[in-house]
């Protein structure tokens, strides 16, 4: 599949690039962090989210093999979407059915395909980088707090909830205080050892071709299992629990289909497109997240990935799934673990629909625990020490909107967390903006004070304010040179303040010169603009 940069040419998909022996030894482990961690989230939202626990499954498969195939990012991971489950629950509600729910579903991965066509993924190169960069170490912290209490024991709230409140009526901080009131030590003992081992197992350069991830699991299952009948024993809500298929007949029997009759229902579009719009931002804020953290900076294609995602989505409400997205926690596990193509995404589908078909019995046997300290790995790099230092040193333009967009995610949630992020950024883009419309230069000739503004390359309606603040308090008796050779364009509102400037200035004794100036400017391409936004 060829990929054009902003959009989804589709030519011939060259597999030999994501099957290269140097890339397998890297993407074929990191799948397997990416499945184990996929694997309680998936059931964990669907759950939440009123579904059935296969509907979160399949939903992980097809985010993996459809969208994953699809997409053009090389590293982003689909899967259902936790910032989704109050708006599935609503709709599963109001809707009065599941299939019913389903069919809006599709319809809004229709609406996401179109999107995709019509080039709305170019929102996401408005992203404040400062902002990605906070939104990314706030999914740290929230990682952190809410693994701690499946390191720990147990916690009642759902697997991958990303909000403050949770539905266990305990917040972030509550629900890490209630847990070191219900600590089980078996439960300590395997965080402790797996964290431990993925601490230290890599540093063994002979054994590391054995995944860290794949022994902490192993691990996890042997001290559960000896454990077993001590003081230390796990209880039955302390271990993954995936739905256990006993033949073809009852695991075709899982599966749900769109109830199109219900298509004339007014309720359902505005279902969709509240899907379509909620998932199209996640999915974007989670694009530019994992190129921000991508070793090779590669770029996503936006208005690709919203086309694959309207497919699987589509996908997902035909066969009985959930919403997806491209998810965070999930991405970002993909890239610490060191994956370089696709077949990651790709294996990991594949991995879940393997231990739903096969395996489920041994998958059963895998403590939370041990998959929590794999989860606190990959929030401790992701919100490191390191990152706030470097935030701290490009200035406070940079750093103020990088915190508050920390405290914003992890105080609400991704969404309402990333917009106020938004703000404050945007408040440091206007306020730079406002303060760099034009160069400044004074020098002399013979006994005269000559001024020369050159104005900037953009000059918009928001450098009015202070074009006119300057303008006015240039001293009595001074040429001005007001030079607009560099500029491609200036808004008609500055340049109607140029020109009554100069046509007032000789009552102040200042001569004004207008250089290279045109009478008229042309609004520059929304593309142009996209990459020269001041």
């Amino acid at each position: 599949m060829s990929i054009k940069q902003g959009g989804f040419a589709v030519g011939n998909l060259n597999l030999q690039k994501y099957f290269l022996p140097k890339n397998l030894k890297r993407d074929l482990p990191a799948s397997l962090v990416v499945f184990l961690v996929a694997l309680p989230l998936c059931l964990g939202i669907a759950l939440a989210s009123g579904a059935p626990l296969f509907a979160g499954v399949l939903t992980g498969i097809i985010g993996g093999v459809v969208v994953g195939s699809l997409s053009g990012s090389q590293l982003s991971v689909a899967g259902p979407a936790a910032g989704l489950t109050v708006i599935v629950l609503n709709a599963i509600t109001s809707l009065g059915a599941y299939e019913t729910f389903l069919l809006a579903l599709v319809l809004a991965g229709i609406f996401q395909i179109l999107l995709g066509i019509l080039k709305a993924g170019t929102i996401a190169n408005y992203f404040p980088s400062a902002v990605i960069e906070g939104m990314l170490a706030a999914i740290g912290i929230i990682l952190i707090m809410k693994q701690f209490p499946h390191a720990v024991g147990y916690d009642a709230d759902f697997e991958g909830d990303e909000g403050f409140n949770q539905a266990d009526e305990h917040n972030s901080f509550s629900g890490v205080l209630g847990a070191l009131s219900k600590i089980n030590y078996g439960a300590v003992i395997i965080s402790i050892v797996s964290l431990a081992l993925m601490i230290y197992w890599p540093k063994f350069k002979k054994m590391a071709m054995v995944p860290a991830p794949l022994l902490v699991v192993l691990a996890g299952i042997a001290l559960s299992l000896a454990f077993k009948n001590t003081g230390l024993a796990l209880l039955d809500k302390q271990f993954v629990h995936i739905p256990v298929v006993n033949s073809s007949t009852e695991f075709f029997a899982l599966f749900k289909t769109a109830d199109f009759s219900s298509i004339g229902n007014k309720q359902v579009w505005i279902t969709a497109f509240t899907i379509a719009v909620v998932a199209s931002l996640e999915t974007l804020l989670s694009l530019e997240a994992v190129d921000k953290i991508d070793p090779i900076k590669r770029i996503s294609p936006t208005n690709r990935e919203l086309v694959a995602q309207g497919i699987g989505n589509i996908t997902s409400g035909l066969l009985g799934g959930l919403p997806m997205t491209a998810v965070i926690v999930r991405s970002s596990a993909n890239v610490n673990s060191g994956a370089r193509t696709k077949t990651s995404a790709v294996v990991h589908g594949l991995l879940l629909l393997i231990s739903l078909l096969f395996i489920p019995v041994l998958i059963n046997l895998i403590p939370l625990s041990c998959l929590a300290a794999i989860l606190l790995m990959t929030g401790y790099k992701l919100a490191r020490i390191a990152l706030f230092k470097h935030m701290w040193h490009q200035g406070l333009s940079q750093f103020i909107p990088f915190v508050v967009t920390i405290a914003a995610v992890v105080l609400t949630d991704l969404l309402i967390g990333v917009g106020i992020g938004m703000l404050v950024g945007i408040f440091y883009i206007l306020r730079t903006n406002l303060r760099n419309p034009y160069f400044y230069q004074i020098t002399k000739n013979g006994d005269k004070k000559v001024i020369r503004i050159k104005l900037a390359e953009e000059v918009s309606f928001l450098n009015k304010a202070a074009i006119q603040i300057t303008l006015t308090s240039l001293p009595s008796g001074t040429d001005v040179i007001i030079d607009g050779s560099n500029s491609r364009y200036i808004d008609p509102d500055v340049l109607e303040i140029i020109h009554n400037y100069k046509h007032n200035a000789y009552t102040k004794g200042i001569v004004v010169q207008l250089l290279e100036m045109k009478e008229k400017y042309d609004v520059p391409p929304l593309k142009e603009l996209m990459y020269n936004p001041n």
